[in-house]
């Protein structure tokens, strides 16, 4: 631990300030949040056993004090314009159950690491598909096997899916079940802090010169969550030892609740096809 501690120490760059991601956005990190760049949280996330893909990772966001126990990793994949076309015909059980599958197939590697196995247990909020602002948002329940049963231990990945011209940005934010609905504003006030540069943006796509991504939005959603939902171990244990380990960052208590006043949900969208939520 005393080395995760040194590695926050030196790394971690307290907000507001502007992060570049890439050539392709910036993310202006608000007052309240203290976010570590990409070298320094692949390092976090393999010390709690978390497999890292660095040629996407732009680093982890998390509150300067542990006041509301999440955690975030931002990513881009530069790997082509995602075609939506098949936003509207995608069914959330379907997704799901696909989501359970390849959940599934990587709790052995798990349970070699000596990481708890983990089981997709439904919806928190089923995929929508915002064809205006080219987001997509999803939230899974999962569960610790092993643990007891009930609401404590359920936990939410909560995640968005920001499309471009050459790529996607994804931002993962995981908490308790109980503290999903702050987690998912938390989530959609980050996200708004997140803009494409000029050129861009996914309507500025150019068929003629672009790549196109070799597959759809309801494959991206599904590989998305299936690769995130073991982010929740490394953030909720990072989160909840962070704050023991007593890190000097100049922000006060009372400074990070008025953030959270100030963060108020994104507009509402429509749902694309689904079938019924899964019980909790």
């Amino acid at each position: 631990m005393a080395t995760i501690k040194a590695i926050v120490e030196k790394s971690a760059l307290a907000g507001p300030r502007s992060i570049k991601i890439s050539d392709e956005a910036t993310f202006s990190l608000p007052a309240g949040d203290v976010f570590l760049p990409a070298e320094a949280a692949a390092r976090v996330m393999q010390a709690y056993g978390q497999a890292v893909n660095e040629k996407v990772l732009v680093g982890m966001v998390f509150p300067a004090r542990d006041e509301g126990g999440w955690g975030a990793v931002l990513s881009f994949a530069k790997e082509g314009y995602v075609r939506d076309d098949d936003a509207q015909n995608w069914k959330a059980d379907d997704l799901l159950h696909r989501m359970r599958v390849l959940q599934a197939q990587s709790n052995p590697v798990r349970k070699s690491h000596g990481v708890p196995e983990l089981d997709v247990e439904g919806w928190a909020q089923p995929p929508t598909y915002d064809t205006t602002m080219h987001r997509v948002m999803w939230a899974t329940i999962s569960h610790k096997q092993g643990e007891p049963d009930d609401d404590a231990h359920r936990y939410v990945n909560y995640e968005t899916v920001a499309l471009g011209r050459d790529g996607h940005l994804l931002l993962g934010v995981a908490s308790h079940l109980a503290a999903f609905n702050q987690s998912k504003i938390i989530a959609d006030g980050l996200l708004a802090d997140i803009d494409f540069d000029n050129g861009k943006h996914y309507a500025d796509f150019d068929k003629t010169t672009d790549h196109v991504a070799e597959y759809g939005l309801a494959a991206l959603v599904v590989g998305v969550a299936a690769k995130k939902l073991g982010l929740l171990a490394v953030f909720l244990a990072f989160v909840a030892k962070f704050a023991k380990i007593g890190v000097a960052l100049p922000f006060a208590a009372a400074a990070i609740r008025r953030r959270f006043k100030k963060r108020v949900p994104a507009r509402p969208v429509a749902a694309v096809t689904t079938d019924r939520q899964e019980p909790r």
